[in-house]
């Protein structure tokens, strides 16, 4: 699916009409206003003069519009504003008289600082919904320290249960887990605040912490016995820690499998031709396979490795086991599923060229989401939503000559 620059510019998500004061950075708050822009909402994108620091991270075509940048950034519009100066921090100010909600990721002492506390943003807008995504919760001892995705994933036990799994070394996911799903929360709580808001007629301060974020994750799973008071026993979900889930090996590659439920275990055995080991005392029911979870991955483990890919795959398939093949990232590019939802689009950006990016996740059929904003260059659209805050052209050409904001072309 090709689109163009200006596509769809009249598509109407199902958050048309909120407008979103985006003060973040980075990836996590970037990540939720991008979910929240695709579904349709105005979002204002404040950088500084330097710019989002995503911007630097490469491949790039240009300087300033990294491939993360792009991705993170699309549906938005970006004003330059400096906010350690009165009329920056005033511009702020008054956009925020327009929006429903405005997004911050720094420290709340920082923004305070800078005059743009909870207070002094719902003096000018009584209704807005002030909402800090940042490290740690104010409660806690933890208050203020720097948080990093690398640094959240180690302090939540990720990289640990990494290595308890493998025998290995802890090791990070491979992406910016905490960041991504943290960045969702932030989302999930914003547009509710925002429909309080509008129910109630007030506006709140909301508070969503990385390291509470992920650790309502990992706990989720990895509570275990410690669920209980006193401990039935010790924490970790077993089956997610078993040194044998992983990608099986076959005898020419890898396969994907999980055998799941009494029907699929009946099936498996079937297919092998050890149709008895369905009255096995460790395979006989849910509770037994969790029981034995080591030793019942072992067994498949050592059982795939007999056959190539291809053949599993097939066989597999007609048992009505579940199996796939196992992807690379190009691969999922390729992958004729996405292709055929129209999941990974091309479009044309006005200064980056042709670009491939995901689609807005899901469908809705009264609200139909699109990309209908490339990512924009820094500043491109200062001088339009300056407008919208109520400046007239010299009030805006002041701001412009005093470098409170800029729009790339100077």
């Amino acid at each position: 699916m090709t689109m163009s620059a200006a596509a769809s510019p009249q598509a109407a998500g199902p958050l048309a009409g909120v407008r979103i004061l985006d003060l973040s950075s980075v990836v996590m708050g970037p990540y939720a206003t991008q979910v929240l822009a695709d579904l349709g909402a105005d979002v204002i994108k404040v950088e500084s003069p330097a710019g989002d620091n995503m911007r630097a991270v490469g491949p790039m075509r240009n300087p300033g519009m990294g491939h993360l940048y792009l991705h993170l950034n699309r549906n938005k519009r970006s004003v330059v504003l400096d906010l350690k100066t009165p009329e920056g921090r005033e511009a702020c100010l008054r956009l925020a008289e327009t929006c429903d909600a405005l997004l911050y990721n720094i420290r709340p002492q920082a923004m305070a600082r800078l005059g743009l506390s909870y207070e002094a943003v719902a003096a000018r807008n009584p209704r807005i919904v002030y909402l800090g995504a940042y490290g740690f919760g104010e409660a806690g001892p933890y208050a203020g320290r720097p948080a990093y995705d690398d640094l959240i994933q180690g302090q939540t036990g990720i990289a640990a249960l990494a290595a308890q799994q493998s025998g290995d070394v802890p090791r990070y996911a491979p992406l910016t887990l905490a960041d991504r799903a943290v960045g969702l929360h932030v989302g999930i709580a914003l547009v509710s605040a925002v429909l309080h808001a509008r129910v109630s007629g007030q506006g709140q301060q909301v508070e969503i912490p990385m390291f509470e974020g992920m650790a309502h994750l990992v706990l989720g799973d990895h509570l275990g016995g410690a669920t209980f008071e006193p401990p039935l026993g010790p924490t970790g979900y077993a089956r997610l820690l078993a040194p044998h889930r992983r990608p099986y090996a076959t005898a020419d590659g890898y396969i994907c499998l999980l055998i799941y439920n009494d029907k699929h275990w009946r099936n498996f055995f079937a297919l092998i031709g050890q149709p008895e080991l369905a009255q096995d005392p460790r395979f006989h029911t849910h509770g037994a396979r969790a029981a034995h979870i080591d030793e019942v991955y072992a067994f498949v483990a050592d059982v795939i490795r007999t056959r190539a890919s291809q053949d599993w795959l097939r066989e597999l398939a007609d048992a009505d086991i579940p199996a796939s093949q196992l992807y690379t990232v190009d691969d999922l590019l390729l992958d004729e599923h996405l292709a055929a939802t129209g999941f990974v689009q091309d479009h044309q950006h006005p200064t980056e060229g042709r670009l491939r990016t995901p689609a807005p996740l899901g469908r809705y059929q009264g609200t139909p989401t699109a990309i209908r904003r490339p990512a924009p260059t820094l500043g491109q659209h200062s001088r339009e939503v300056l407008a919208e805050a109520g400046y007239d052209p010299a009030g805006i050409d002041a701001l412009f000559a005093n470098r409170i904001t800029q729009d790339g072309t100077d």
